[in-house]
């Protein structure tokens, strides 16, 4: 449904409000005209949007920044949310989607791999499949209010601000041994990267003689969905979690039965340990992890 002069569009019940996009703007009632929405070359405040990796136009690697204001001159999205585990009851939020954000300002739409980067480095990955079964939004407004007032984290009293991905409804569209796709809604989002699919997932691709073993495939299809949130290959640089890919590879060759015992319950291993614990993975899900990191470690010593 379009309202008249095109200020409003419903699809699937998800408003999208067209005043204001990207090349848009509002000129009186019902006109619009063109402006531009370029990314910064400096930050200006704490709530600007770090922006990286392949960006449109520039050499890899660039870092530019988007105010608030710069995104609000994108294609709003609005909805109801009801089942986001960061919340505790049902909240309305508006937002930019991020299938938006690509096709704006990543070198390639539609090969992005979009990873949103948070404050403590935990990592959000959006492969396009993902970004077109559940439709995340970077949420700008909660109930109305800006970051400021924002209701504070479940984990505890943090800020969720100053940006956080959620999604008009999550329904899990594939599951591994037992295990539903898992919903990415991490907030303190500060920097989103487009990069490309392909390559970060091929850093990490099981290979050698068992890599199409089943087993293999679904502990890289999880490793893929969870571990890699706080974890990675080198090319991330700095992570939230202590050991980057191949650390967690040799971990499983060194002493595989600490690992399944970290992953299920971390403080029985490590008391001071910060990373959740995965109480519901069974012992077909902890075989399948080690397989494909096994497969990974043989990658990388043969």
């Amino acid at each position: 449904m379009v309202a008249a002069g095109g200020a409003l569009v419903v699809f699937g019940g998800v408003k999208v409000h067209a005043v204001g996009s990207v090349g848009l703007t509002r000129m009186g009632r019902g006109v619009r005209a063109r402006v531009e929405v370029s990314l910064r070359e400096k930050r200006g405040s704490a709530l600007d949007l770090e922006v990286g990796g392949d960006l449109a136009g520039l050499p890899a690697g660039s870092v530019r920044y988007l105010t608030r204001e710069d995104l609000e001159a994108l294609p709003q999205a609005s909805y109801a949310v009801e089942e986001d585990a960061n919340f505790s009851g049902t909240v309305h939020v508006r937002g930019v989607e991020l299938a938006t954000l690509a096709r704006e300002f990543a070198a390639s739409s539609e090969k992005a791999l979009i990873v949103a980067v948070c404050a403590d480095l935990y990592r959000g990955h959006y492969p396009q499949g993902y970004v077109q079964a559940h439709r995340p939004l970077l949420v700008l407004e909660i109930n109305g209010e800006a970051p400021a007032g924002w209701p504070k984290s479940r984990e505890g009293s943090a800020a969720m601000g100053p940006y956080l991905i959620s999604h008009p409804h999550f329904t899990p569209s594939f599951k591994t041994l037992g295990n539903d796709e898992e919903a990415q809604i991490p907030w303190g989002v500060v920097r989103l990267e487009f990069r490309d699919e392909e390559a970060v997932f091929g850093q990490i691709a099981p290979r050698g003689a068992k890599a199409d073993d089943a087993a293999v495939q679904a502990g890289y299809r999880i490793a893929r969905e969870n571990c890699l949130r706080c974890h990675g290959p080198s090319s991330y640089g700095r992570l939230k979690g202590q050991l980057n890919w191949a650390g967690i590879a040799f971990f499983v060759d060194a002493s595989p039965k600490e690992f399944a015992a970290y992953v299920r319950n971390p403080k029985s291993v490590v008391k001071t340990a910060e990373m959740p614990g995965n109480p519901k993975y069974d012992e077909a899900i902890l075989q399948a992890l080690m397989a494909y990191f096994r497969a990974f470690f043989a990658k990388k010593t043969s």
